[in-house]
């Protein structure tokens, strides 16, 4: 018997053709099946047309590309929550809301192909967090993992720590190409043998086997925060690291895990006058005496640990005074400090508030030397911004390898780069649908206002929704990682 579905379309519910399959089905001939009335899943092919309705596919991979990008559908576990070039630029690590840590290798460099060399494949993946639950605090404790640094390279293997809200672990990636042969007291599938039946000794020897790359965690680092971990910063000397929450930094040893040092602690006595939490902490990249922290009022302090062991008390205090013709009900709220790098050559700071990149010398606190709008077009939507909380999103910024260019992400998937030597900034998009491989990314602008250009988009059409909260920077080459919601762009310099 043949069954009927019908969505009363006009076709199907005309006089004629009910009484023809109404007798249709009493001579059992067929079925009719009730359906919702224009239900989305009866009809996915149109669906689908209206998903990419004026985007004009070119070919099946194009339709499917565009399909991907518009149907709802992006599991939590895959949002990417941070992205981390180790040391060489030769390994990409990126972390997600699953707990999951997937690391990318670099191809090696083509002469003939030098576009190959922005190229990478991936070489590992690993689940460095579970979700853990909190029995005395009724807390459920999630796996995301909030940051990833790399240790520096000292041997054939790799070292990076890992960290969600409350607990850091230290990873070891190392590879195995080799495997051993010929044991005296164990077969060659595993099981073991009878020493009474051994007559010969022999020498085991290694042979060669498939490349494996193997994860395996060396030390877990736990117990030692209340709070919600939001950095970790390798210290110069590369045996102690920080790990900072909203109200203390602890100074860690790598090779021990069951005791820290609390460096900084801002909680008050009585919570009710709690008026800032810390945001970001790092270290200084020669000095391992100094590091740096931000708080959600807009201030940086300057630390130094050979003044006193608990530095409650900064060495400098870097703050711009709020001009009071921008003073709002939002202003607290866009000046919290997201993000800090120094330079690579220590020199200078970086800070990223809501609105803004500054670039702060060291040597002077009363302003920055740079600032940087990264889009004030939307100083006026602060209102929308604060109702939908993308107001309190926290964007990510990093240095290019000689410290010219800044880069940080916006809104609609935009990510903007600063050349602070020629005065020149960009704003690029990562979609899959500009982004082809070795297609060139084209500048895009945005238009504050009503007289909007051929080539602008208006800033009542970005999508908030799609944002760029984490990227990342080769420490040699001109190449780039940024991270989208679910997936992962990778772009390098227009090689000629």
């Amino acid at each position: 018997m043949t069954t009927l579905p019908k969505d009363n379309d006009p076709k199907h519910t005309s006089r004629q053709c009910k009484g023809y399959l109404t007798k249709e089905e009493s001579d059992g001939v067929l079925h009719q099946l009730t359906w919702p009335l224009q239900s989305p899943d009866f009809n996915p092919i149109g669906m689908s047309w209206n998903a990419v309705r004026g985007k004009h596919p070119t070919s099946a991979q194009h339709m499917w590309e565009l399909l991907q990008e518009r149907m709802p559908g992006v599991c939590k576990a895959d949002i990417i929550s941070t992205v981390e070039f180790n040391h060489s630029g030769e390994l990409l690590a990126t972390g997600d809301k699953g707990g999951r840590v997937v690391i990318f290798q670099q191809e090696m460099e083509n002469k003939s192909q030098p576009q190959c060399r922005s190229e990478y494949n991936v070489y590992s993946t690993f689940q460095s967090h579970e979700p853990e639950f909190d029995y005395l605090k009724s807390l459920e404790i999630e796996e995301k993992i909030n940051k990833i640094r790399w240790l520096p390279q000292k041997n054939a293997a790799q070292f990076l720590l890992s960290t969600n809200d409350k607990t850091i672990k230290l990873w070891k990636i190392s590879e195995r190409d080799k495997r051993p042969e010929g044991y005296n007291l164990k077969e060659e599938d595993g099981r073991y043998i009878d020493p009474n039946t051994v007559t010969a000794l022999r020498v085991p020897v290694f042979r060669p086997m498939d490349l494996m790359v193997e994860a395996s965690p060396r030390r877990v680092f736990a117990n030692a925060h209340t709070y919600h971990i939001n950095s970790i910063s390798i210290n110069s000397d590369h045996e102690t690291y920080l790990s900072a929450d909203d109200l203390r930094i602890n100074l860690w040893h790598q090779e021990i895990t069951d005791r820290s040092f609390n460096i900084v602690d801002i909680k008050p006595a009585n919570m009710e006058e709690l008026t800032e939490v810390i945001t970001a902490a790092e270290f200084h990249p020669h000095q391992c005496n100094t590091f740096v922290y931000s708080s959600s009022k807009g201030t940086i302090r300057l630390c130094d640990m050979r003044a006193s062991a608990l530095c409650d008390t900064h060495s400098k205090l870097f703050e711009e005074p709020e001009d009071p013709s921008n003073r709002s009900f939002f202003s607290e709220i866009i000046s919290s400090i997201s993000d800090v790098k120094f330079s690579h050559n220590g020199r200078y700071m970086m800070t990223r508030d809501y609105l803004s990149v500054k670039i702060w010398d060291l040597n002077m606190e009363s302003r920055p030397v740079e600032t940087y709008q990264v889009h004030e077009y939307l100083r006026n939507k602060l209102c929308s911004l604060y109702e939908n909380d993308c107001i309190f999103d926290k964007f990510e910024c990093c240095w290019n390898g000689n410290d010219s260019v800044v880069m940080t992400g916006s809104y609609n998937n935009f990510f903007r780069m600063f050349d602070r030597g020629q005065r020149r900034d960009v704003t690029l998009e990562a979609s899959r649908e500009g982004s082809k491989p070795q297609q060139v990314l084209k500048p895009r602008k945005v238009c504050a206002d009503g007289k909007r250009k051929k080539d602008e988009i208006s800033v009542d059409s970005l999508d908030f929704n799609k944002k760029i909260l984490h990227t990342a920077w080769h420490p040699q080459d001109n190449v780039i990682a940024v991270a989208t919601t679910n997936n992962l762009y990778i772009f390098q310099d227009k090689v000629n």
